[in-house]
């Protein structure tokens, strides 16, 4: 009784932050296919408080304090990914990256590539059922989550881009990575998403253009080669079977 008496609106702010920690925490696990870990964390997170504070076993409630303390760090360790995209996110959509972005726009303004070689190499590509995964680079540097292939630094040019993911050339198989209006490399290898609520239909290009995005704010573009559909990613959303007029604006407003 004297705990609900002394329940304050300070105490219910707590409640919620904690829940909304632990909701966001668990889309999170959810998006990268850790959720029994979540659960796991969780139970054992519940089991820990019970033996500490009300058994009040000291023997093992020890032994879980120094399981905690350990697995806070081990916890950083498995999560740095999710770790460092949460707060590019907080970054990105909070008063302060806005800020940020209206004070260096100056300096993004001559960073935009030019959408149509890519849109029209697309719009090729899918006609002929050539499969393609094109990733363009935002603010993020990509070079620590992909596995570069071959540097080519070339002007970004459409019959470059068809001729590159053409099935008999040496580079058609991987990611071609656009940055700064060029066409910084090619036959690139990127790490394949392991959301659990992908669709069935998702071939290696879909699953590695989700990873990528999913990993920093580059934007993946997939022709798919059984179907020619062309799909674009973005963080864990993605459009699918889209038009090039709807890739072109889809770009348009993201880039």
């Amino acid at each position: 009784m004297d705990y609900f008496t002394s329940f304050s609106i300070k105490d219910l702010a707590d409640i919620l932050c904690v829940a909304l920690l632990l909701f966001y925490i668990y889309k999170m696990m959810k998006r990268t296919g850790s959720l029994n870990m979540f659960i796991g964390i969780i139970i054992f997170i519940f089991i820990w408080m019970a033996v500490s504070q009300v058994l009040q076993m000291p023997m093992l409630g020890a032994i879980l304090d120094k399981l905690i303390d350990v697995g806070a760090l081990a916890l950083i360790v498995l999560f740095a990914d999710d770790i460092r995209r949460f707060f590019r996110s907080l970054g990105a959509r909070t008063r302060t990256g806005r800020i940020y972005r209206w004070m260096f726009q100056h300096r993004m303004k001559g960073s935009t590539p030019p959408l149509h070689p890519i849109v029209g190499a697309c719009s090729h590509l899918s006609a002929s059922r050539t499969g393609a995964l094109i990733v363009i680079k935002r603010n993020d540097e990509v070079d620590g989550l992909i596995q570069i292939g071959e540097k080519l630094d070339a002007e970004l040019n459409q019959s470059l881009i068809e001729n590159i993911f053409f099935k008999n050339t040496p580079l058609h198989d991987g990611a071609m990575v656009i940055s700064n209006g060029r066409i910084e490399s090619a036959a690139c290898i990127l790490p394949v998403s392991h959301k659990e609520d992908i669709p069935k239909q998702f071939g290696l290009r879909h699953r590695a253009a989700l990873g990528i995005a999913q990993a920093c704010d580059a934007i993946a573009v997939v022709v798919s080669e059984e179907t020619g559909g062309i799909s674009v990613f973005e963080e864990d959303k993605y459009d699918v079977d889209i038009k090039p007029d709807e890739l072109e604006t889809f770009l348009t407003n993201h880039i």
